[in-house]
Order: C-alpha cells, then sequence, then structure tokens
C-alpha cells in the first residue's frame, strides 16, 4: 500500500507520505460484523438481515472485493477455543474455511491469531480487565483494545461494530509488524504476542 496520510501522534515509525509499504489486511470474521482493516482504516461489513447461506456469502463477496490480489498478507483472527460448540460455531467454521479458501486461490499468505494474543498485543495482557467484576471483564476488554487502536494509531472505531473494526486494526498491525514495518513502537509486552501467531510458513518476500 502507498501512505498518503501524514503520521499521527501516537505513532512513532509510519514513514512520510508517499512511501510504499506491503499491503496487509487484518480481517476479524463475524457472522454479524466482520471487522476489516489494513492498519491505516478499519470498516465493519454487516449483512443486516441476511442469514445461512446468504450470510455466508455476503461475507465472502464483501471480503473478496476488499483485499486486492497483490496483498502480502492477511492476519486472521481464530477461534476462540474456550467458547465450546454453541449456536454458531459450526457456521463460523464454515465462513473461516470459506475466506481462508478463497485467499488460498489467490495465493494471498495467510495467518491465523487467537484472540489472546491479539489482546496481548493490544493492551500488554491477556486479561487486561481482570480488575472488573467476571461479568463485565470481556465488555471491558474489548473497550480497552478499542482505546488502544484509536489512541495508538488514530483509526476511529466507531458504531456498531467498533470492536470488530479494532480487532481488525491490530490484527493488520500485527501482520506489519512481523513483516518489518511496525506501525508502533511498542514494549516486550505487546510484542511477545507477535510468537503465538500461526504465521504463514512461506514468508512473503517484502520481509524486511
Amino acid at each position: 500500500m502507498t501512505l498518503t496520510q501524514t503520521p499521527a501522534a501516537g505513532i512513532l515509525t509510519l514513514p512520510a507520505a508517499g512511501t510504499t509499504w506491503p499491503t496487509v489486511y487484518g480481517l476479524d470474521l463475524s457472522l454479524n460484523s466482520t471487522g476489516i482493516s489494513n492498519g491505516l482504516t478499519a470498516d465493519a461489513l454487516i449483512p443486516k438481515q441476511l442469514t445461512g447461506h446468504d450470510r455466508l456469502e455476503f461475507h465472502r463477496r464483501s471480503v473478496h472485493e476488499r483485499i486486492p490480489d497483490e496483498t502480502s498478507l492477511v492476519v486472521m483472527e481464530g477461534p476462540a477455543m474456550s467458547v465450546g460448540y454453541r449456536p454458531g460455531v459450526e457456521e463460523m467454521t464454515y465462513l473461516r474455511g470459506l475466506v481462508k479458501h478463497d485467499l488460498w486461490r489467490r495465493r494471498i499468505p495467510v495467518a491465523i491469531c487467537n484472540p489472546q494474543h491479539r489482546i496481548i498485543y493490544a493492551t500488554g495482557a491477556a486479561n487486561p480487565a481482570k480488575n472488573y467484576p467476571t461479568s463485565q471483564r470481556k465488555t471491558a476488554a474489548k473497550g480497552m483494545v478499542r482505546d488502544a487502536v484509536v489512541e495508538r494509531y488514530a483509526v476511529p472505531c466507531e458504531g456498531r461494530g467498533r470492536y470488530d473494526q479494532a480487532d481488525a486494526v491490530i490484527l493488520a498491525a500485527m501482520g506489519l509488524h512481523w513483516l518489518g514495518y511496525p506501525l508502533a513502537i511498542l514494549p516486550d509486552t505487546h510484542r511477545r504476542a507477535l510468537e503465538g501467531v500461526a504465521w504463514p510458513e512461506q514468508v512473503p518476500a517484502v520481509a524486511a
């Protein structure tokens, strides 16, 4: 991607406008609101009233249209192992498979990041809301990730899909960091999250 904006206040390593960086996308797949980001902007793909195969096709097609063929890397959020087998899990498995296969057909490398490591990269802790009441921890942690994205990367994350947008920004930032193009200087508490990602075996040629 070619950067067309000047560095934001919280970004320490973003080069001058016009500099070409690898194109990396973060994908926080969800049946109701898929977050997608290239690290500089973010959006939420919301299927509204669609269900079943129509909803799966909406997400597959929308992701395909947003991610160009020349993309260097896509970082997808993997399943949360703690959720067990509950309604929607099987459909989410289909969705991940559809998107991954479509990216494979276009020869776009894919990395899989579990939710815990995405939170660590954003906040420095796997459970940043541990001091909150148990019933509030999940929502509080989502807010902390969103706040980190807005403050560190100056990417607005608003509306119904704000948490999905923020998650996608973090995933894109992790991919850029792994390729040698970190958007921000982070401490070891955050960087350690990169070690827990299932990166593609073949490193894209853009890696520094």
